[in-house]
C-alpha cells in the first residue's frame, strides 16, 4: 500500500503524537509498505528504515490569529502531488489547517482518508478555545472530517469521545505501541527512593492534585523524593513552584526536559511513577514507564485500568485523597516489591504494545477500509455501543455535528 501520513508538527519532545505518529509510519514501512511522514514546521526526524520524511515551513507564523492555525501552503502542495498514487491518507489531529489538506487532497485522488483525533475530542480538549474551536468546524473541520472513511481511535475512552461527540463513521480501537527495551535496566543505589513525573508541566495534567497529595504523605516516606520533569510555560511552571513552597513540601525537584538517553535515563532512576492527568487519550508516558519496568499509578480519566488487573499499578479518582492513598501503598512497598510489578508491566508491555503488532493492526484496518470483508480482529473493533451508558452532551462541545 502507499501510505501518506499527516501530523500538523513535530515537537522537541518526543512524546504523545510527536512519538507514535513517527514510529506507526516507521513500523508500517517496516512491513513492505511504501509510507511518507509529512509535517509542518517543528523538529527534523532521522526516519528509521525506508520511511520517507517530509517536513515544509509554516507560513504567517508572526500573525497572532493565523499563527495558531499552522498555515502550510507547502505542504498542502506537497499532499496533492503525493496523494495522486496513495491509498491511505491518515490525517492526525484536529483543529489546525494541516488536518484540513488531507481531506482537501484526498477526494480529488480517490485516496481513502482515514483521521485519528489524538486527543482532540475529549471533553476537556474541548473545552480549551471553545468558541474558536466552534468556528473552525463550522467553517472547515466538519467537512473534512466528514470525508474520513474510518475514525482510528487510541483507547476505548476515547472511542466513547468520538461517538460522544456525534461522529459515526466505523471506529477501529488500535492502541499506541511502544519501544520496550532489551532488559530491564538496573536501578541506581544510594541517594533517596524516586517517584518520577515526566511529561508536559501543563494544567491538564492535574500536577497541583499531585503536590496535594504529596503533600499529605511525604512526611511519612522521608527516604522518597518526588520529581517532575517534563517543558512547561514559565508562569505555569511558577505556579506549581508557588503551591510548592505555600504547601511547604519537602524533596520536590522541578528538573527542567529530558529528552533521548536523558529521558531514558529518568526512568531507569525511578521506582515508582505517577500521571495524574486531568484526560488522556492513551497516555504515552504510563506504556514508556512500564515498558522501563516501572509500576504506575494514574487516574480514571487516563485508560489504563489494566494496571491494576495486571497487578503493575494503581488506577484512582483524580483527586488529592484517592492518590494520596495510592502513594501510601506504592511507597511503603520495598524495592523488590516494586521491582517485580514493573517487570509485570514490562511483560504486558511486550505482549501487547509492540510497535510490530500495532502496525500489523493499522495495516489490516486500512485493508478493511479498501477492501470491505469482515474486520480483520474482532477484538480490535469498536466495542458494543449499547454497553456504553449515555453521555451528558453539556460535557461536550455545543455543536450540532449529527448533520456530517
Amino acid at each position: 500500500m502507499r501510505i501518506l501520513q499527516v501530523l500538523p508538527t513535530l515537537e522537541e519532545e518526543a512524546s504523545g503524537p510527536s512519538y507514535s505518529v513517527p514510529r506507526l509510519a516507521e513500523a508500517l514501512a517496516d512491513l513492505d509498505h511504501d509510507v511518507s511522514l509529512l509535517t509542518a514546521g517543528g523538529q527534523a526526524v532521522t526516519p528509521g528504515g525506508r520511511l520517507d520524511f517530509q517536513r515544509y515551513p509554516r507560513d504567517l507564523g508572526d500573525v497572532p490569529i493565523l499563527r495558531e492555525l499552522e498555515l502550510s501552503h507547502g505542504l498542502q502542495l506537497a499532499l496533492r502531488r503525493e496523494a495522486k498514487g496513495a491509498d491511505i491518507i491518515h490525517a492526525n489531529g484536529l483543529w489546525t489547517a494541516p488536518t484540513l489538506y488531507p481531506a482537501w487532497a484526498a477526494r480529488p485522488a480517490a485516496a481513502t482518508l482515514v483521521c485519528s483525533p489524538r486527543g482532540t475530542l475529549s471533553p476537556v480538549a474541548l473545552a480549551r478555545s471553545t468558541y474558536r474551536k466552534r468556528l473552525f468546524w463550522l467553517l472547515a473541520q466538519r467537512r473534512a472530517v466528514a470525508k474520513a472513511s474510518l475514525i482510528h481511535a487510541t483507547s476505548e475512552q476515547e472511542y466513547r469521545d468520538v461517538r460522544a461527540f456525534g461522529l459515526r463513521q466505523p471506529v477501529v480501537v488500535i492502541p499506541n505501541g511502544i519501544d520496550v527495551p532489551d532488559a530491564l535496566p538496573r536501578r541506581r543505589r544510594g541517594g533517596p527512593r524516586r517517584l518520577l513525573y515526566l511529561g508536559r508541566l501543563h494544567p491538564i495534567k492535574g500536577l497541583e492534585i499531585l503536590l496535594q497529595a504529596w503533600a499529605q504523605v511525604a512526611a511519612e516516606f522521608d527516604d522518597w523524593e518526588l520529581r517532575l520533569v517534563g517543558p512547561g510555560e514559565e508562569a505555569y511552571v511558577a505556579r506549581l513552584a508557588r503551591l510548592a513552597a505555600d504547601l511547604r513540601l519537602p524533596r520536590v525537584a522541578f528538573a527542567g526536559p529530558s529528552y533521548g538517553a536523558d529521558k531514558t535515563g529518568e526512568y531507569q532512576s525511578a521506582e515508582l511513577y505517577v500521571l495524574p492527568s486531568l484526560s488522556e487519550n492513551f497516555g504515552m508516558s504510563v506504556a514508556e514507564a512500564l515498558a522501563h519496568g516501572v509500576p504506575v499509578i494514574t487516574t480514571h480519566r487516563a485508560p489504563w485500568s489494566g494496571v491494576e488487573a495486571r497487578d503493575c499499578g494503581w488506577w484512582v479518582p483524580g483527586a488529592p485523597d484517592p492518590i494520596a492513598s495510592a502513594l501510601r501503598q506504592a511507597l511503603a512497598k520495598g524495592a523488590p516489591a516494586l521491582a517485580q510489578m514493573g517487570a509485570r508491566g514490562r511483560d504486558w508491555m511486550l505482549a501487547n504494545y509492540s510497535w510490530q503488532s500495532v502496525a500489523r493492526s493499522m495495516e489490516q484496518a486500512y485493508d478493511w477500509i479498501l477492501h470491505g470483508g469482515a474486520p480483520p480482529d474482532e477484538r480490535a473493533w469498536t466495542p458494543d455501543e449499547r454497553s456504553w451508558p449515555a453521555r451528558a452532551r453539556a460535557d461536550i462541545l455545543a455543536i450540532d455535528v449529527q448533520q456530517l
